[in-house]
């Protein structure tokens, strides 16, 4: 369980950091440690610790470069190749891990990165293969002030508030997450258009998730175009919302307002996250990596 929320910041003396948790429910900040460098087993420990506690992590005034991002991430557990996107290409051929996150452009048109300026709706990444990673890691190289936030929502404490009667309702219950589309409505490259959910392409997975912790949590992807398996559309989508309006809720959630040289790793199955539109005309560039699965 989170430390209460007044108690702003913890000491670890051993290891030199310093620990501020972000919101009530979700989200802490670690200041004191340099990710350009290697860390010590008991600073990878240490955050290990932390990550299951706040399920989010945030390490500010960062300058690593890609090698250092690799290498930060491996700590944690074996890295997954990022997904299709839809131009088919890989945006960085020298670090083929690592996925660009942009809205920028080269001179000819071309996109150096996926996602674009628009909204991203609440989602987990990559819900629609049969295992999706298990986390995400991004560092900020680029940002508009002020724009473009990034949500991020605990699964574990909105199921342990869902109310009994829609608990009852979802037990059991299996999900289709659509593999079409990105989470900022792009279709995917080889995808087609389906007018109707329970059509919908992707992995099945059931609404109720017990994480390697043992802890449970929603387990919802992305909204659009889901179905739940064995109900008619109308009441699938009945279903959907009242379990999407309680899982959104601004009392299970936490923004972050980026700086360049923030680092942020969230727990792929336990956390949904969406980021806010943002001015076209303005210039963003994040590199990420994913976790197949956490190290021992």
């Amino acid at each position: 369980m989170p430390e209460q929320f007044g108690k702003q910041c913890t000491e670890r003396r051993r290891t030199k950091m310093k620990i501020t948790q972000l919101s009530p429910n979700i989200g802490a900040n670690i200041d004191g440690v340099d990710l350009a460098k290697p860390l010590t087993p008991e600073a990878i420990e240490t955050i290990k610790a932390l990550w299951d506690q706040h399920l989010v992590l945030r390490f500010r005034n960062q300058s690593i470069n890609d090698d250092d991002l690799l290498r930060f991430s491996k700590y944690f557990g074996e890295l997954d190749p990022p997904g299709p996107n839809p131009y088919g290409v890989t945006f960085l051929p020298e670090y083929p891990e690592i996925n660009v996150i942009s809205n920028v452009k080269t001179a000819d048109g071309t996109p150096i990165g996926n996602l674009g300026d628009g909204e991203a709706v609440w989602h987990a990444d990559m819900t629609y293969i049969e295992q999706p990673p298990v986390a995400g890691i991004l560092y900020s190289l680029e940002v508009p002030l002020g724009q473009g936030n990034t949500y991020f929502s605990n699964m574990i404490r909105a199921y342990e508030a869902l109310p009994d009667a829609l608990k009852k309702e979802i037990d059991g219950k299996i999900l289709i997450h659509d593999a079409a589309h990105n989470s900022a409505g792009m279709l995917r490259k080889g995808y087609s258009e389906v007018t109707d959910p329970s059509e919908t392409p992707g992995a099945r997975h059931p609404m109720v998730w017990t994480g390697t912790r043992g802890k449970q949590a929603l387990f919802l992807g992305r909204r659009p175009n889901a179905y739940v398996v064995g109900l008619s559309v109308d009441e699938s989508n009945r279903l959907l919302d009242e379990v999407w309006s309680h899982a959104t809720e601004p009392q299970w959630t936490w923004h972050n307002e980026w700086e360049v040289g923030d680092l942020i790793m969230w727990q792929n199955h336990l956390v949904m996250h969406r980021r806010d539109a943002f001015a076209g005309n303005t210039r963003r560039i994040m590199h990420r990596t994913q976790l197949k699965t956490f190290a021992a």
